[in-house]
């Protein structure tokens, strides 16, 4: 008679252990799944390329091969903005001079008809957040109402957020300027395009959960 009495709560214990395993069954493809969709569009998310007519061109720093600076430049002369300003670093030095002073060099050479429309805006720190700081100081006696920034594709997206947060008075465009060299959005075909979306996702993420909030 006790056989019965024994066997039930062992079945009933073994179908209580079995709903867990079966969740994580349905679970793990979707995971798997939404991590593929996810790593397929990874590159695509950081890039915003919306450029509009504005009062004022910020061309930000961090470029090597003045991929930022032309797509600046070609958007001056589009009509894009009334004045461009040249982000270089100036807490830094290289053979007696600083970018900044090399930027300024640079442009009364280059920038030929277009340089009285054109200048540096120096910077301290190297990082996105703090240049908000050192731009909000050269947009200032001009009085614009809108500024188109540009920069790296892959860095337009969180370039965009964190000038938008910091310095809300302004109303923001952004447009990309490409480099091949470092990034695509098919990043898997190359180990430097990873590099670059790994990195950047990083900063992404650290930037809307630690340094928005600070």
């Amino acid at each position: 008679m006790s056989t019965p009495i024994q066997s039930a709560p062992a079945l009933a214990v073994t179908k209580t252990r079995s709903l867990p395993w079966r969740s994580k069954k349905l679970l793990l493809p979707l995971a798997l799944q939404f991590i593929l969709m996810f790593a397929g569009f990874a590159g695509r998310m950081l890039v915003s390329d919306h450029p509009q007519r504005s009062d004022v061109i910020v061309v930000l720093a961090g470029d090597s091969q003045d991929a930022r600076y032309r797509r600046g430049m070609e958007l001056l002369r589009a009509g894009y903005g009334k004045h461009l300003f040249l982000d270089a670093s100036s807490d830094s030095s290289y053979f007696g001079h600083t970018p900044a002073e090399y930027a300024e060099a640079f442009l009364k050479q280059d920038a030929k008809e277009m340089a009285a429309q054109v200048s540096v805006c120096p910077f301290e720190e190297d990082s996105t957040l703090t240049e908000t700081r050192f731009v909000a100081r050269c947009l200032e006696p001009l009085h614009p109402a809108s500024v188109l920034l540009v920069t790296s594709d892959w860095h337009t997206a969180r370039a965009h957020s964190i000038f938008t947060h910091r310095l809300p008075q302004y109303h923001w465009s952004v447009a990309a300027a490409q480099d091949d060299r470092l990034f695509d959005a098919t990043w898997w075909r190359h180990r430097e395009w990873a590099k670059t979306t790994f990195q950047e996702w990083l900063k992404v993420i650290w930037w809307n959960t630690i340094d928005r909030w600070r």
